[in-house]
C-alpha cells in the first residue's frame, strides 16, 4: 500500500492495481468529469464512489460568532468538493472558501497571507493539514487530530469544541495587555528609584526592599490574567461542564 498526500492511497491485489482518493487521480484512465469526491478504481477505471456528509463540531457556530466579532476574518480550505464546502460554510456564514484544494494549495494561500503582512491562525485535524499548520503564524489541532497534525500544531485543545479557538486569542490579547502594562510599571518605577537610591537616600536595607517590590508588583499585575476578571473561576468551570481548554 502506497499513500499519495493530499490525493490517496494505492495498492495491488489480484493482478489489479486499486486505487482510493480523489476523482481525478484514481481514474486517469477513464476520467469522468461528473464524478467528484472520493471513488474506489480498478486499474484506473471507477468501480464505486463513496459521498460523505460533514457534520460539524459541537459549538462551531458559536466559536465561529466569537470570532467574527473579535473582527477575525475566516476561510475554508478544504479538499472535499465544492457542493460539500459550500454547505458548510453557509452553516457557518463564512463567505471565503476553497474547495478541491491540494495541501500544497493551502501552503500557499497561507503564504500569499504572509505576504500581505496577515497573521494566519490555521486550524485543521487532518493528515493534509500538517504542512499548512507548518506555514501558518500560528495553527492549532484538536487532541483527535492526526499525529503528524498534532505535531504541526503549536497548540492542542482537548475534546471536539472549537470554543477553545476564541479563548484561547482572548487569553492571548489580555496576555499581551499584561506584559505591556509591567514593562510601563517596571520602567517607570525604576525612573523614580534608581536616581534616589544613587544620590545616597536610602539605606541598602530599603534599597532591597524598593526591589523586591518591584518584582511584587509586575507578579501581581500579572495575575490578574487569572484572577482580576475571574479567568479562574470560568476555567474551573469550563473543566467540571466537559468544555474544551487549550493546551499548549
Amino acid at each position: 500500500m502506497k499513500e499519495y498526500s493530499g490525493l490517496g492511497v494505492e495498492g495491488r491485489a489480484g493482478g489489479h492495481t486499486w486505487r482510493l482518493g480523489r476523482a481525478s487521480w484514481a481514474t486517469p484512465l477513464k476520467p469522468n468529469r461528473m464524478t467528484v469526491g472520493t471513488v474506489l478504481s480498478k486499474d484506473g477505471i471507477m468501480v464505486v464512489s463513496f459521498d460523505f456528509i460533514d457534520v460539524l463540531r459541537k459549538d462551531a457556530g458559536h466559536a465561529v460568532d466569537q470570532l467574527r466579532r473579535e473582527g477575525i476574518r475566516m476561510e475554508i480550505l478544504s479538499g472535499d468538493k465544492n457542493s460539500a464546502v459550500a454547505q458548510v460554510a453557509s452553516e457557518l456564514s463564512i463567505h471565503g472558501f476553497s474547495a478541491g484544494v491540494l495541501p500544497i494549495d493551502k501552503v500557499k494561500r497561507l503564504q500569499h497571507l504572509k505576504a500581505t503582512g496577515a497573521h494566519a491562525l490555521m486550524v485543521g485535524d487532518g493528515i493534509n493539514d500538517a504542512p499548512a499548520m507548518m506555514a501558518a503564524h500560528v495553527s492549532m489541532a484538536p487532541a483527535s487530530a492526526a499525529d503528524i497534525g498534532r505535531s504541526a500544531a503549536d497548540f492542542i485543545f482537548l475534546r471536539d469544541s472549537l470554543n477553545a479557538v476564541p479563548l484561547c486569542l482572548k487569553v492571548a490579547r489580555h496576555a499581551e495587555r499584561l506584559v505591556k502594562q509591567n514593562f510601563a510599571l517596571a520602567i517607570g518605577y525604576n525612573l523614580v528609584a534608581v536616581p534616589i537610591a544613587i544620590m545616597g537616600h536610602v539605606t541598602p536595607l530599603i534599597a532591597a526592599i524598593a526591589m523586591s517590590g518591584s518584582s511584587l508588583l509586575v507578579i501581581g499585575n500579572a495575575m490578574r490574567l487569572t484572577a482580576g476578571e475571574g479567568w479562574l473561576r470560568r476555567v474551573v468551570r469550563s473543566v467540571q461542564s466537559g468544555r474544551k481548554l487549550v493546551e499548549a
